[in-house]
């Protein structure tokens, strides 16, 4: 046997034993590379006379044109067994369910879905949406909501304050909406009709109350604003947020520095097998405080209280939560615990409307 047909002879037994697609690299390389043993043949042609060159020529490129043609069937007979290898590792179970997309897995947060339902009422009776810094001056907190200097909401087992800046004046993070309200009358001339939702701080942590909270709150100024409008609003929002027919209320005198007279409001509500009921039974829940715009704050706010008057209302977001879809503990809303959010929170799309329905 010849060097040459020994040569033929040991590189297609080399393709032939390739296992994968690399080691047929290897063998194509070691052949045909700039290096290899069929690639030093045809350079030593230059070396031969006329005659030997063309025979041996011919022999040489007829090995190679042999080693390509059997690396090119190997090549394709290494690429089907891959694809059958890896067909057989990624078998689909066809009756198996699909997978949940995220947009069917992720879940609005209760206090989200009530704003949103709050939006909603509201935006239905003629109220646009006003927002504010979380961080406020305690000029805009304290002292235009008429707030006296030695009032125990100043206190700091109330109220978070930041250190005192170069001025000396210390800004506090907001202890409700209500500066938001400051700013509207200060910027907007009446009427004004607008709801202020946000994020508000207190120093307090227990069941029922956390460090960060979130409140709502509505404000009404023009000529004759009056309690028989605020007792209308109240009724209609009630009866839409809870989905209810019907709403009995019952208001409370109490004591706010914002509002004169001030008022808490009770609703009638029945309290069975644990869950609390509303358009129903005989006891009452106290809900939020409301009242008339105290004089002093329009004329903070550059407003003629002989000229305008207003009535104004808080109510606690997460508390409302709470009561309308039956979570008994505040501190659940921000431990980040998934299992709670799947199974108190909303789907993505189903956005409320007067229409069809809060929470269906």
């Amino acid at each position: 046997m010849s060097e040459m047909e020994a040569l033929h002879s040991k590189t297609l037994a080399e393709i032939a034993a390739a296992a994968d697609e690399a080691a047929l690299e290897a063998v194509r390389v070691a052949a045909l590379g700039k290096k290899g043993s069929i690639s030093a043949l045809l350079s030593g042609l230059g070396k031969m006379a006329p005659d030997e060159r063309k025979a041996e020529g011919a022999a040489i490129n007829a090995l190679k044109d042999s080693v390509v043609e059997a690396l090119a069937a190997r090549r394709a007979l290494l690429k089907e067994a891959a694809l059958e290898a890896r067909l057989k590792t990624e078998t689909v179970d066809v009756t198996l369910p699909i997978p949940a997309r995220g947009i069917e897995l992720g879940r609005i947060h209760p206090v989200s879905q009530v704003m949103d339902e709050l939006a909603a009422i509201f935006a239905d009776m003629g109220f646009s949406i006003a927002e504010g810094p979380d961080i406020e001056t305690d000029d805009y907190n304290f002292t235009k909501l008429n707030f006296p200097p030695d009032h125990p909401a100043r206190d700091m087992h109330d109220t978070f304050f930041f250190n005192p800046d170069a001025q000396g004046q210390r800004k506090v993070l907001r202890t409700h909406t209500s500066p938001v309200q400051v700013r509207t009358m200060l910027t907007q001339k009446p009427p004004i009709r607008v709801i202020c939702p946000g994020r508000t701080y207190r120093c307090d942590s227990d069941q029922t109350h956390t460090p960060m909270f979130h409140q709502v709150e509505g404000l009404v100024i023009d000529r004759s604003a009056n309690l028989g409008h605020l007792k209308w609003i109240l009724e209609e929002f009630f009866k839409a947020f809870f989905e209810v027919s019907e709403v009995k209320m019952r208001f409370r005198p109490s004591f706010f520095p914002f509002t004169e007279p001030s008022m808490e409001v009770d609703i009638q509500c029945a309290r069975k097998g644990g869950e609390i009921r509303f358009g129903e039974g005989e006891d009452w829940l106290e809900v939020l405080g409301c009242g008339m715009v105290h004089s002093n704050v329009l004329r903070n706010c550059g407003l003629d209280p002989d000229v305008y008057q207003g009535f104004a209302w808080g109510i606690g977001i997460d508390r409302i939560a709470t009561l309308k879809y039956g979570m008994p503990d505040l501190r659940a809303f921000f431990e980040a615990d998934i299992r709670w959010l799947r199974h108190y929170g909303f789907r993505p799309l189903d956005l409320p409307t007067l229409v069809g329905g809060l929470s269906a």
